[in-house]
């Protein structure tokens, strides 16, 4: 039987084909895998850079934001009705004690006087007399008494008519500026109500709320340095801590009194405040390696003895050019430099440890 040639065609190419697969497959399977261990190793430790940090003494200082103000106001009032009549201080300037900020009409007080201190003399007149007849034996003792009686009170009522003149006058209670006038001329002021306000600027008061974990760490009478959005750079001391915490903010206000004798420094301006507050074991660290954790605390990711990443809260104590001042570490850390952001609390790492310069240690 004849075969056809197509037929023997389509097999020779069939076996071509099957002899080429089973040709490449054996060579892919002559190639080994790479070493799955070593992959898996370079995934599982990661490298970071440390620094060695150890805790020193530092001072503990407190930087606080406050604003300044004035040692005290008062709105100067009338103590008696009357019609203003001068306004001899203009606003803004700078007066002592006493000095007379109002005047209201006289009206009627200066008679009420003069009529008070001649009905003094009167009775006096009448004291003298009867004195002279008790002397001689022509009037009792008791008379005598009654005229003296008398005479004081005429006395009390020239003093009270006196008092009653001098209350026109609206004077300072204390030195200060004059701030601002509520009166003018032609009004009728009634007792209790405004001529204006005068405020203390000496000392000055500088204002701050301390928390509740600060206000245990400082007194009254403890120096505080004090740097003015003004440009001011001054030097003052603790006068008063609130002894009860705000409810809204837990916090406690606490007063700092700076001196101001040339009234140079304003009232009303944002401050900045450093008090110190004992020395403590602290650790210098660049400011950028701070991070947060999964609650969102403020710390810093370190290698401990196993060479696995810790994580510390701390607290900002103080701060220069090359970094902060932190409490919440380890007392001998090696604080994560390069890397923290790539690294969890537990991982384990391959440190290379730096010294402050830079070198290896």
């Amino acid at each position: 039987m004849k075969i056809n040639k197509s037929y023997l065609f389509a097999a020779g190419a069939v076996l071509a084909i099957a002899l080429w697969f089973l040709f490449n497959s054996g060579r892919k399977d002559d190639k080994a895998p790479p070493p799955e261990s070593s992959v898996e190793q370079e995934v599982k430790i990661p490298k970071v850079v440390v620094e060695q940090r150890e805790a020193q003494d530092h001072q503990n200082s407190f930087k606080l934001f406050g604003r300044s103000e004035a040692n005290r106001e008062v709105d100067v009032k009338a103590e008696t009705a009357g019609l203003v009549i001068s306004t001899p201080i203009s606003e803004g300037r700078r007066i002592s004690a006493g000095t007379v900020l109002c005047r209201q009409d006289v009206d009627a007080r200066q008679a009420n006087l003069d009529q008070a201190r001649a009905n003094l003399e009167a009775r006096e007149l009448d004291y003298q007399s009867s004195k002279t007849l008790v002397e001689k034996g022509y009037r009792s003792a008791v008379q005598l008494k009654s005229l003296q009686a008398a005479v004081n009170g005429a006395n009390a009522g020239v003093k009270q008519a006196e008092i009653e003149l001098d209350n026109v006058n609206m004077r300072a209670p204390f030195s200060g500026i004059f701030d601002s006038q509520t009166a003018e001329i032609g009004d009728y002021l009634l007792p209790g109500q405004p001529c204006g306000r005068l405020i203390e600027m000496n000392p000055l008061v500088v204002a701050i709320e301390l928390t509740e974990t600060q206000v245990g760490k400082v007194k009254i009478g403890q120096a505080a340095e004090v740097k003015l959005a003004t440009g001011e750079d001054i030097s003052g001391k603790i006068r008063f801590i609130e002894a009860n915490a705000n409810t809204s903010t837990r916090t406690f206000r606490t007063e700092i009194e700076v001196p101001n004798s040339d009234y140079a420094l304003k009232g009303g301006v944002t401050a900045t405040v450093a008090i110190k507050a004992g020395i403590v074991k602290a650790q210098h660290v660049p400011s950028k390696i701070l991070t947060l954790d999964s609650d969102g605390s403020l710390g810093v990711r370190y290698v401990n003895y196993d060479n696995r990443v810790g994580f510390s809260t701390i607290t900002q104590i103080d701060e220069d050019e090359s970094g902060i001042w932190v409490t919440g570490l380890p007392d001998s850390t090696r604080v994560i430099v390069q890397g923290q952001d790539y690294v969890s609390v537990g991982t384990e790492v391959d440190p290379k440890v730096i010294g402050y310069n830079g070198a290896t240690e």
